[in-house]
């Protein structure tokens, strides 16, 4: 009789990686369709409370607003206890705030109850960040998280068509309601597969806030802020881009969604993968730069409708290339600081949302196309790179030291 073979201690290791990896990517799911859906459903959200589309755009700002103000109160609020539980709180706040704004009756309720929504986003990926990394073996770390932020990419490739697909023939309400259940889906996977990890043991507010007193921190937040705009400035107005410009009809704008979905998983994945052979910092600078270029094209070309369908996908696919490496330079360069830079990377990732739909709405709203925002998007992108060539130079600089 053969002796039954048990796991081992690495099995069990892996094992424990790979459901928490799965958690923390289901809440991203949830995250990423509450954050991108607004964009898909924009044109039936401003028909249905009767607003223009820059008004519509407020929404995405406001929720961007939310994150930025979340993400580094809850981090700091939050730091002395495990993550597990810091985890299970941020997304119960997630499902109540989404249930409130599912059933908020007119357009200021709907703005407020926005806002709350965003308040968990950014410090369940600041806190989830570090979680990964820490489970991650070592020289793994960069394609860990991008293994997190595969639920987010996942959003876009199926759960925003989805959504746009029964907000455009039911109602936008019934959107939001699959993904406040989401919300209760993520926080029982957390419940059962995060494991106990310790609180922090030195978690002192004044020593993690040391971290902004550096002027590494502040570069970074200012290349996110302004080089994450690029994405922002293009896919907020992408459903009256396609609709106005490439004479695609709204019943198909699920499909272009989907096409940028789709790009956005296999650009996450590449860009953890380029981030741990190479450098965060280099290939920070590569996706930027192409993200500017990308942009420029998808403004000459977008009124040819099959490059209009390409440029969706291989524009998803850069965009996302830079998630990974970003939040690896966060936390490499915040020792002693982790949760918070990683939270305020994500604070700032906000700002460029907020940036990108705000200054990529002005074209439209003064009467050029609604291709426009192109160009506001590869001004940003490209900025971000010139950041972070300058951020690679003190890098050089300190390592030569």
């Amino acid at each position: 009789m053969k002796e039954e073979k048990r796991p081992n201690n690495k099995t069990n290791i892996t094992n424990t990686m790979n459901k928490s990896l799965i958690a923390l990517a289901i809440g991203g799911l949830a995250i990423g369709m509450t954050e991108f859906s607004m964009m898909g459903l924009l044109n039936d959200f401003t028909k249905d409370l009767n607003i223009s589309i820059p008004q519509g755009g407020h929404f995405i700002s406001i929720y961007a607003l939310g994150v930025v103000i979340g993400a580094p109160i809850l981090v700091m609020l939050s730091n002395k206890y495990p993550p597990k539980k810091v985890l299970m709180v941020l997304m119960l706040m997630f499902t109540a705030f989404h249930t409130l704004f599912i059933i908020s009756p007119e357009y200021n309720t709907l703005l407020i109850t926005r806002f709350l929504s965003g308040l968990p986003h950014g410090a369940f990926f600041g806190v989830g960040s570090v979680v990964a990394s820490q489970l991650a073996k070592k020289g793994k770390e960069a394609q860990a998280i991008s293994i997190m932020f595969t639920g987010l990419t996942i959003a876009n490739l199926a759960g925003v068509p989805l959504s746009t697909y029964i907000g455009h023939h039911f109602s936008w309400r019934i959107a939001y309601t699959i993904i406040a259940a989401m919300g209760m889906i993520t926080f029982i996977s957390l419940y059962f597969w995060i494991p106990n990890i310790p609180a922090q043991i030195d978690n002192d507010i004044k020593k993690q806030l040391s971290f902004f007193k550096t002027k590494k921190a502040w570069i970074l937040v200012t290349m996110i802020s302004i080089g994450t705009g690029g994405l922002f400035a293009w896919i907020s107005y992408i459903s009256p881009m396609m609709v106005e410009i490439a004479l695609i009809q709204e019943q198909k704008i699920p499909i272009i969604m989907t096409l940028v979905g789709l790009g956005m998983v296999l650009g996450n994945l590449i860009g953890g993968k380029i981030a741990d052979t190479f450098s965060p910092t280099k290939a920070v600078i590569i996706s930027f730069t192409a993200m500017a270029i990308c942009l420029i094209v998808v403004y000459a070309t977008v009124h040819i409708q099959w490059l209009a369908y390409l440029m969706s996908f291989i524009t998803g696919l850069i965009a996302f290339t830079i998630g990974s490496p970003l939040q690896m330079m966060l936390i490499r360069n915040a020792k002693g600081s982790e949760m918070l830079a990683a939270s305020a990377g994500q604070a700032s990732f906000n700002v460029g949302n907020a940036l990108g739909a705000f200054l990529g709405g002005l074209p439209i709203a003064y009467g050029f196309a609604s291709n426009s925002p192109q160009w506001v998007g590869a001004g940003m992108a490209f900025s971000g790179a010139l950041i972070a060539m300058y951020f690679l130079t003190i890098q050089k600089k300190e390592n030569s030291l």
